[in-house]
């Protein structure tokens, strides 16, 4: 198993428990959690491979399918203290987009495509997983939000490459890049720092009176 195997199912571990947390806070049942985990922790990667034309991942390993189910018993064992602390969920979700992105940069790189593919791809299995986490609990996605989320995907995808063309060993900026994530996501959300919104123009006019 290689280094980037295990970012990989570290990764789905905790997009599957953001999933399941959020989905226990509105009191689903266990297989609709399991749905919500499962769809949160492989809808980033579907989407990648479906756009570079490949079988999706989960489709050839069981494992994921496994991960999962490891993530709800996770969550049903430790519901009281993971759904009632508000902190778990942006802390798992924050660990998968950043693992989960390392692994779009490095899919899209072995299937041979140029540096702005990969970082988007990249950038989709991070962020992706998310927004259709969000969409099956009836939320707006936070990717659409003012959040920094999908950018610190992106800023990831740059760290990587940056990485690389400094000679930093494949490990070492798998590692680099993925903290790169983790922490932009950690530090925008400390200090507030977001995105500006895109205002109708009867906004403007009302802010204007």
């Amino acid at each position: 198993m290689e280094f980037i195997d295990i970012i990989d199912f570290i990764g789905t571990f905790a997009f599957a428990i953001s999933g399941i947390r959020l989905a226990a806070a509105k009191n689903f049942d266990w297989f609709g959690a399991y749905v919500v985990g499962f769809v949160t922790a492989v809808g980033g990667g579907t989407l990648r491979d479906v756009m570079l034309d490949m079988t999706p991942f989960w489709m050839e390993h069981v494992s994921y399918v496994v991960i999962t189910a490891l993530a709800l018993v996770f969550v049903i064992i430790f519901r009281r203290h993971v759904v009632r602390l508000d902190n778990t969920f942006f802390i798992f979700d924050a660990v998968g987009i950043a693992l989960f992105t390392v692994v779009g940069v490095e899919k899209s790189i072995s299937a041979g495509f140029p540096v702005w593919v990969n970082i988007i791809m990249g950038t989709i299995t991070g962020a992706a997983g998310g927004m259709f986490r969000d969409i099956f609990i009836n939320e707006v996605p936070l990717i659409f939000r003012k959040d920094i989320y999908a950018m610190a995907c992106l800023a990831g995808g740059a760290v990587y490459y940056l990485c690389l063309w400094t000679g930093l060993p494949t490990v070492a900026t798998e590692i680099v890049a993925a903290l790169s994530v983790f922490l932009i996501r950690v530090l925008s959300v400390r200090f507030g720092i977001s995105l500006p919104s895109l205002k109708s123009i009867e906004q403007d006019g009302r802010n204007d009176a």
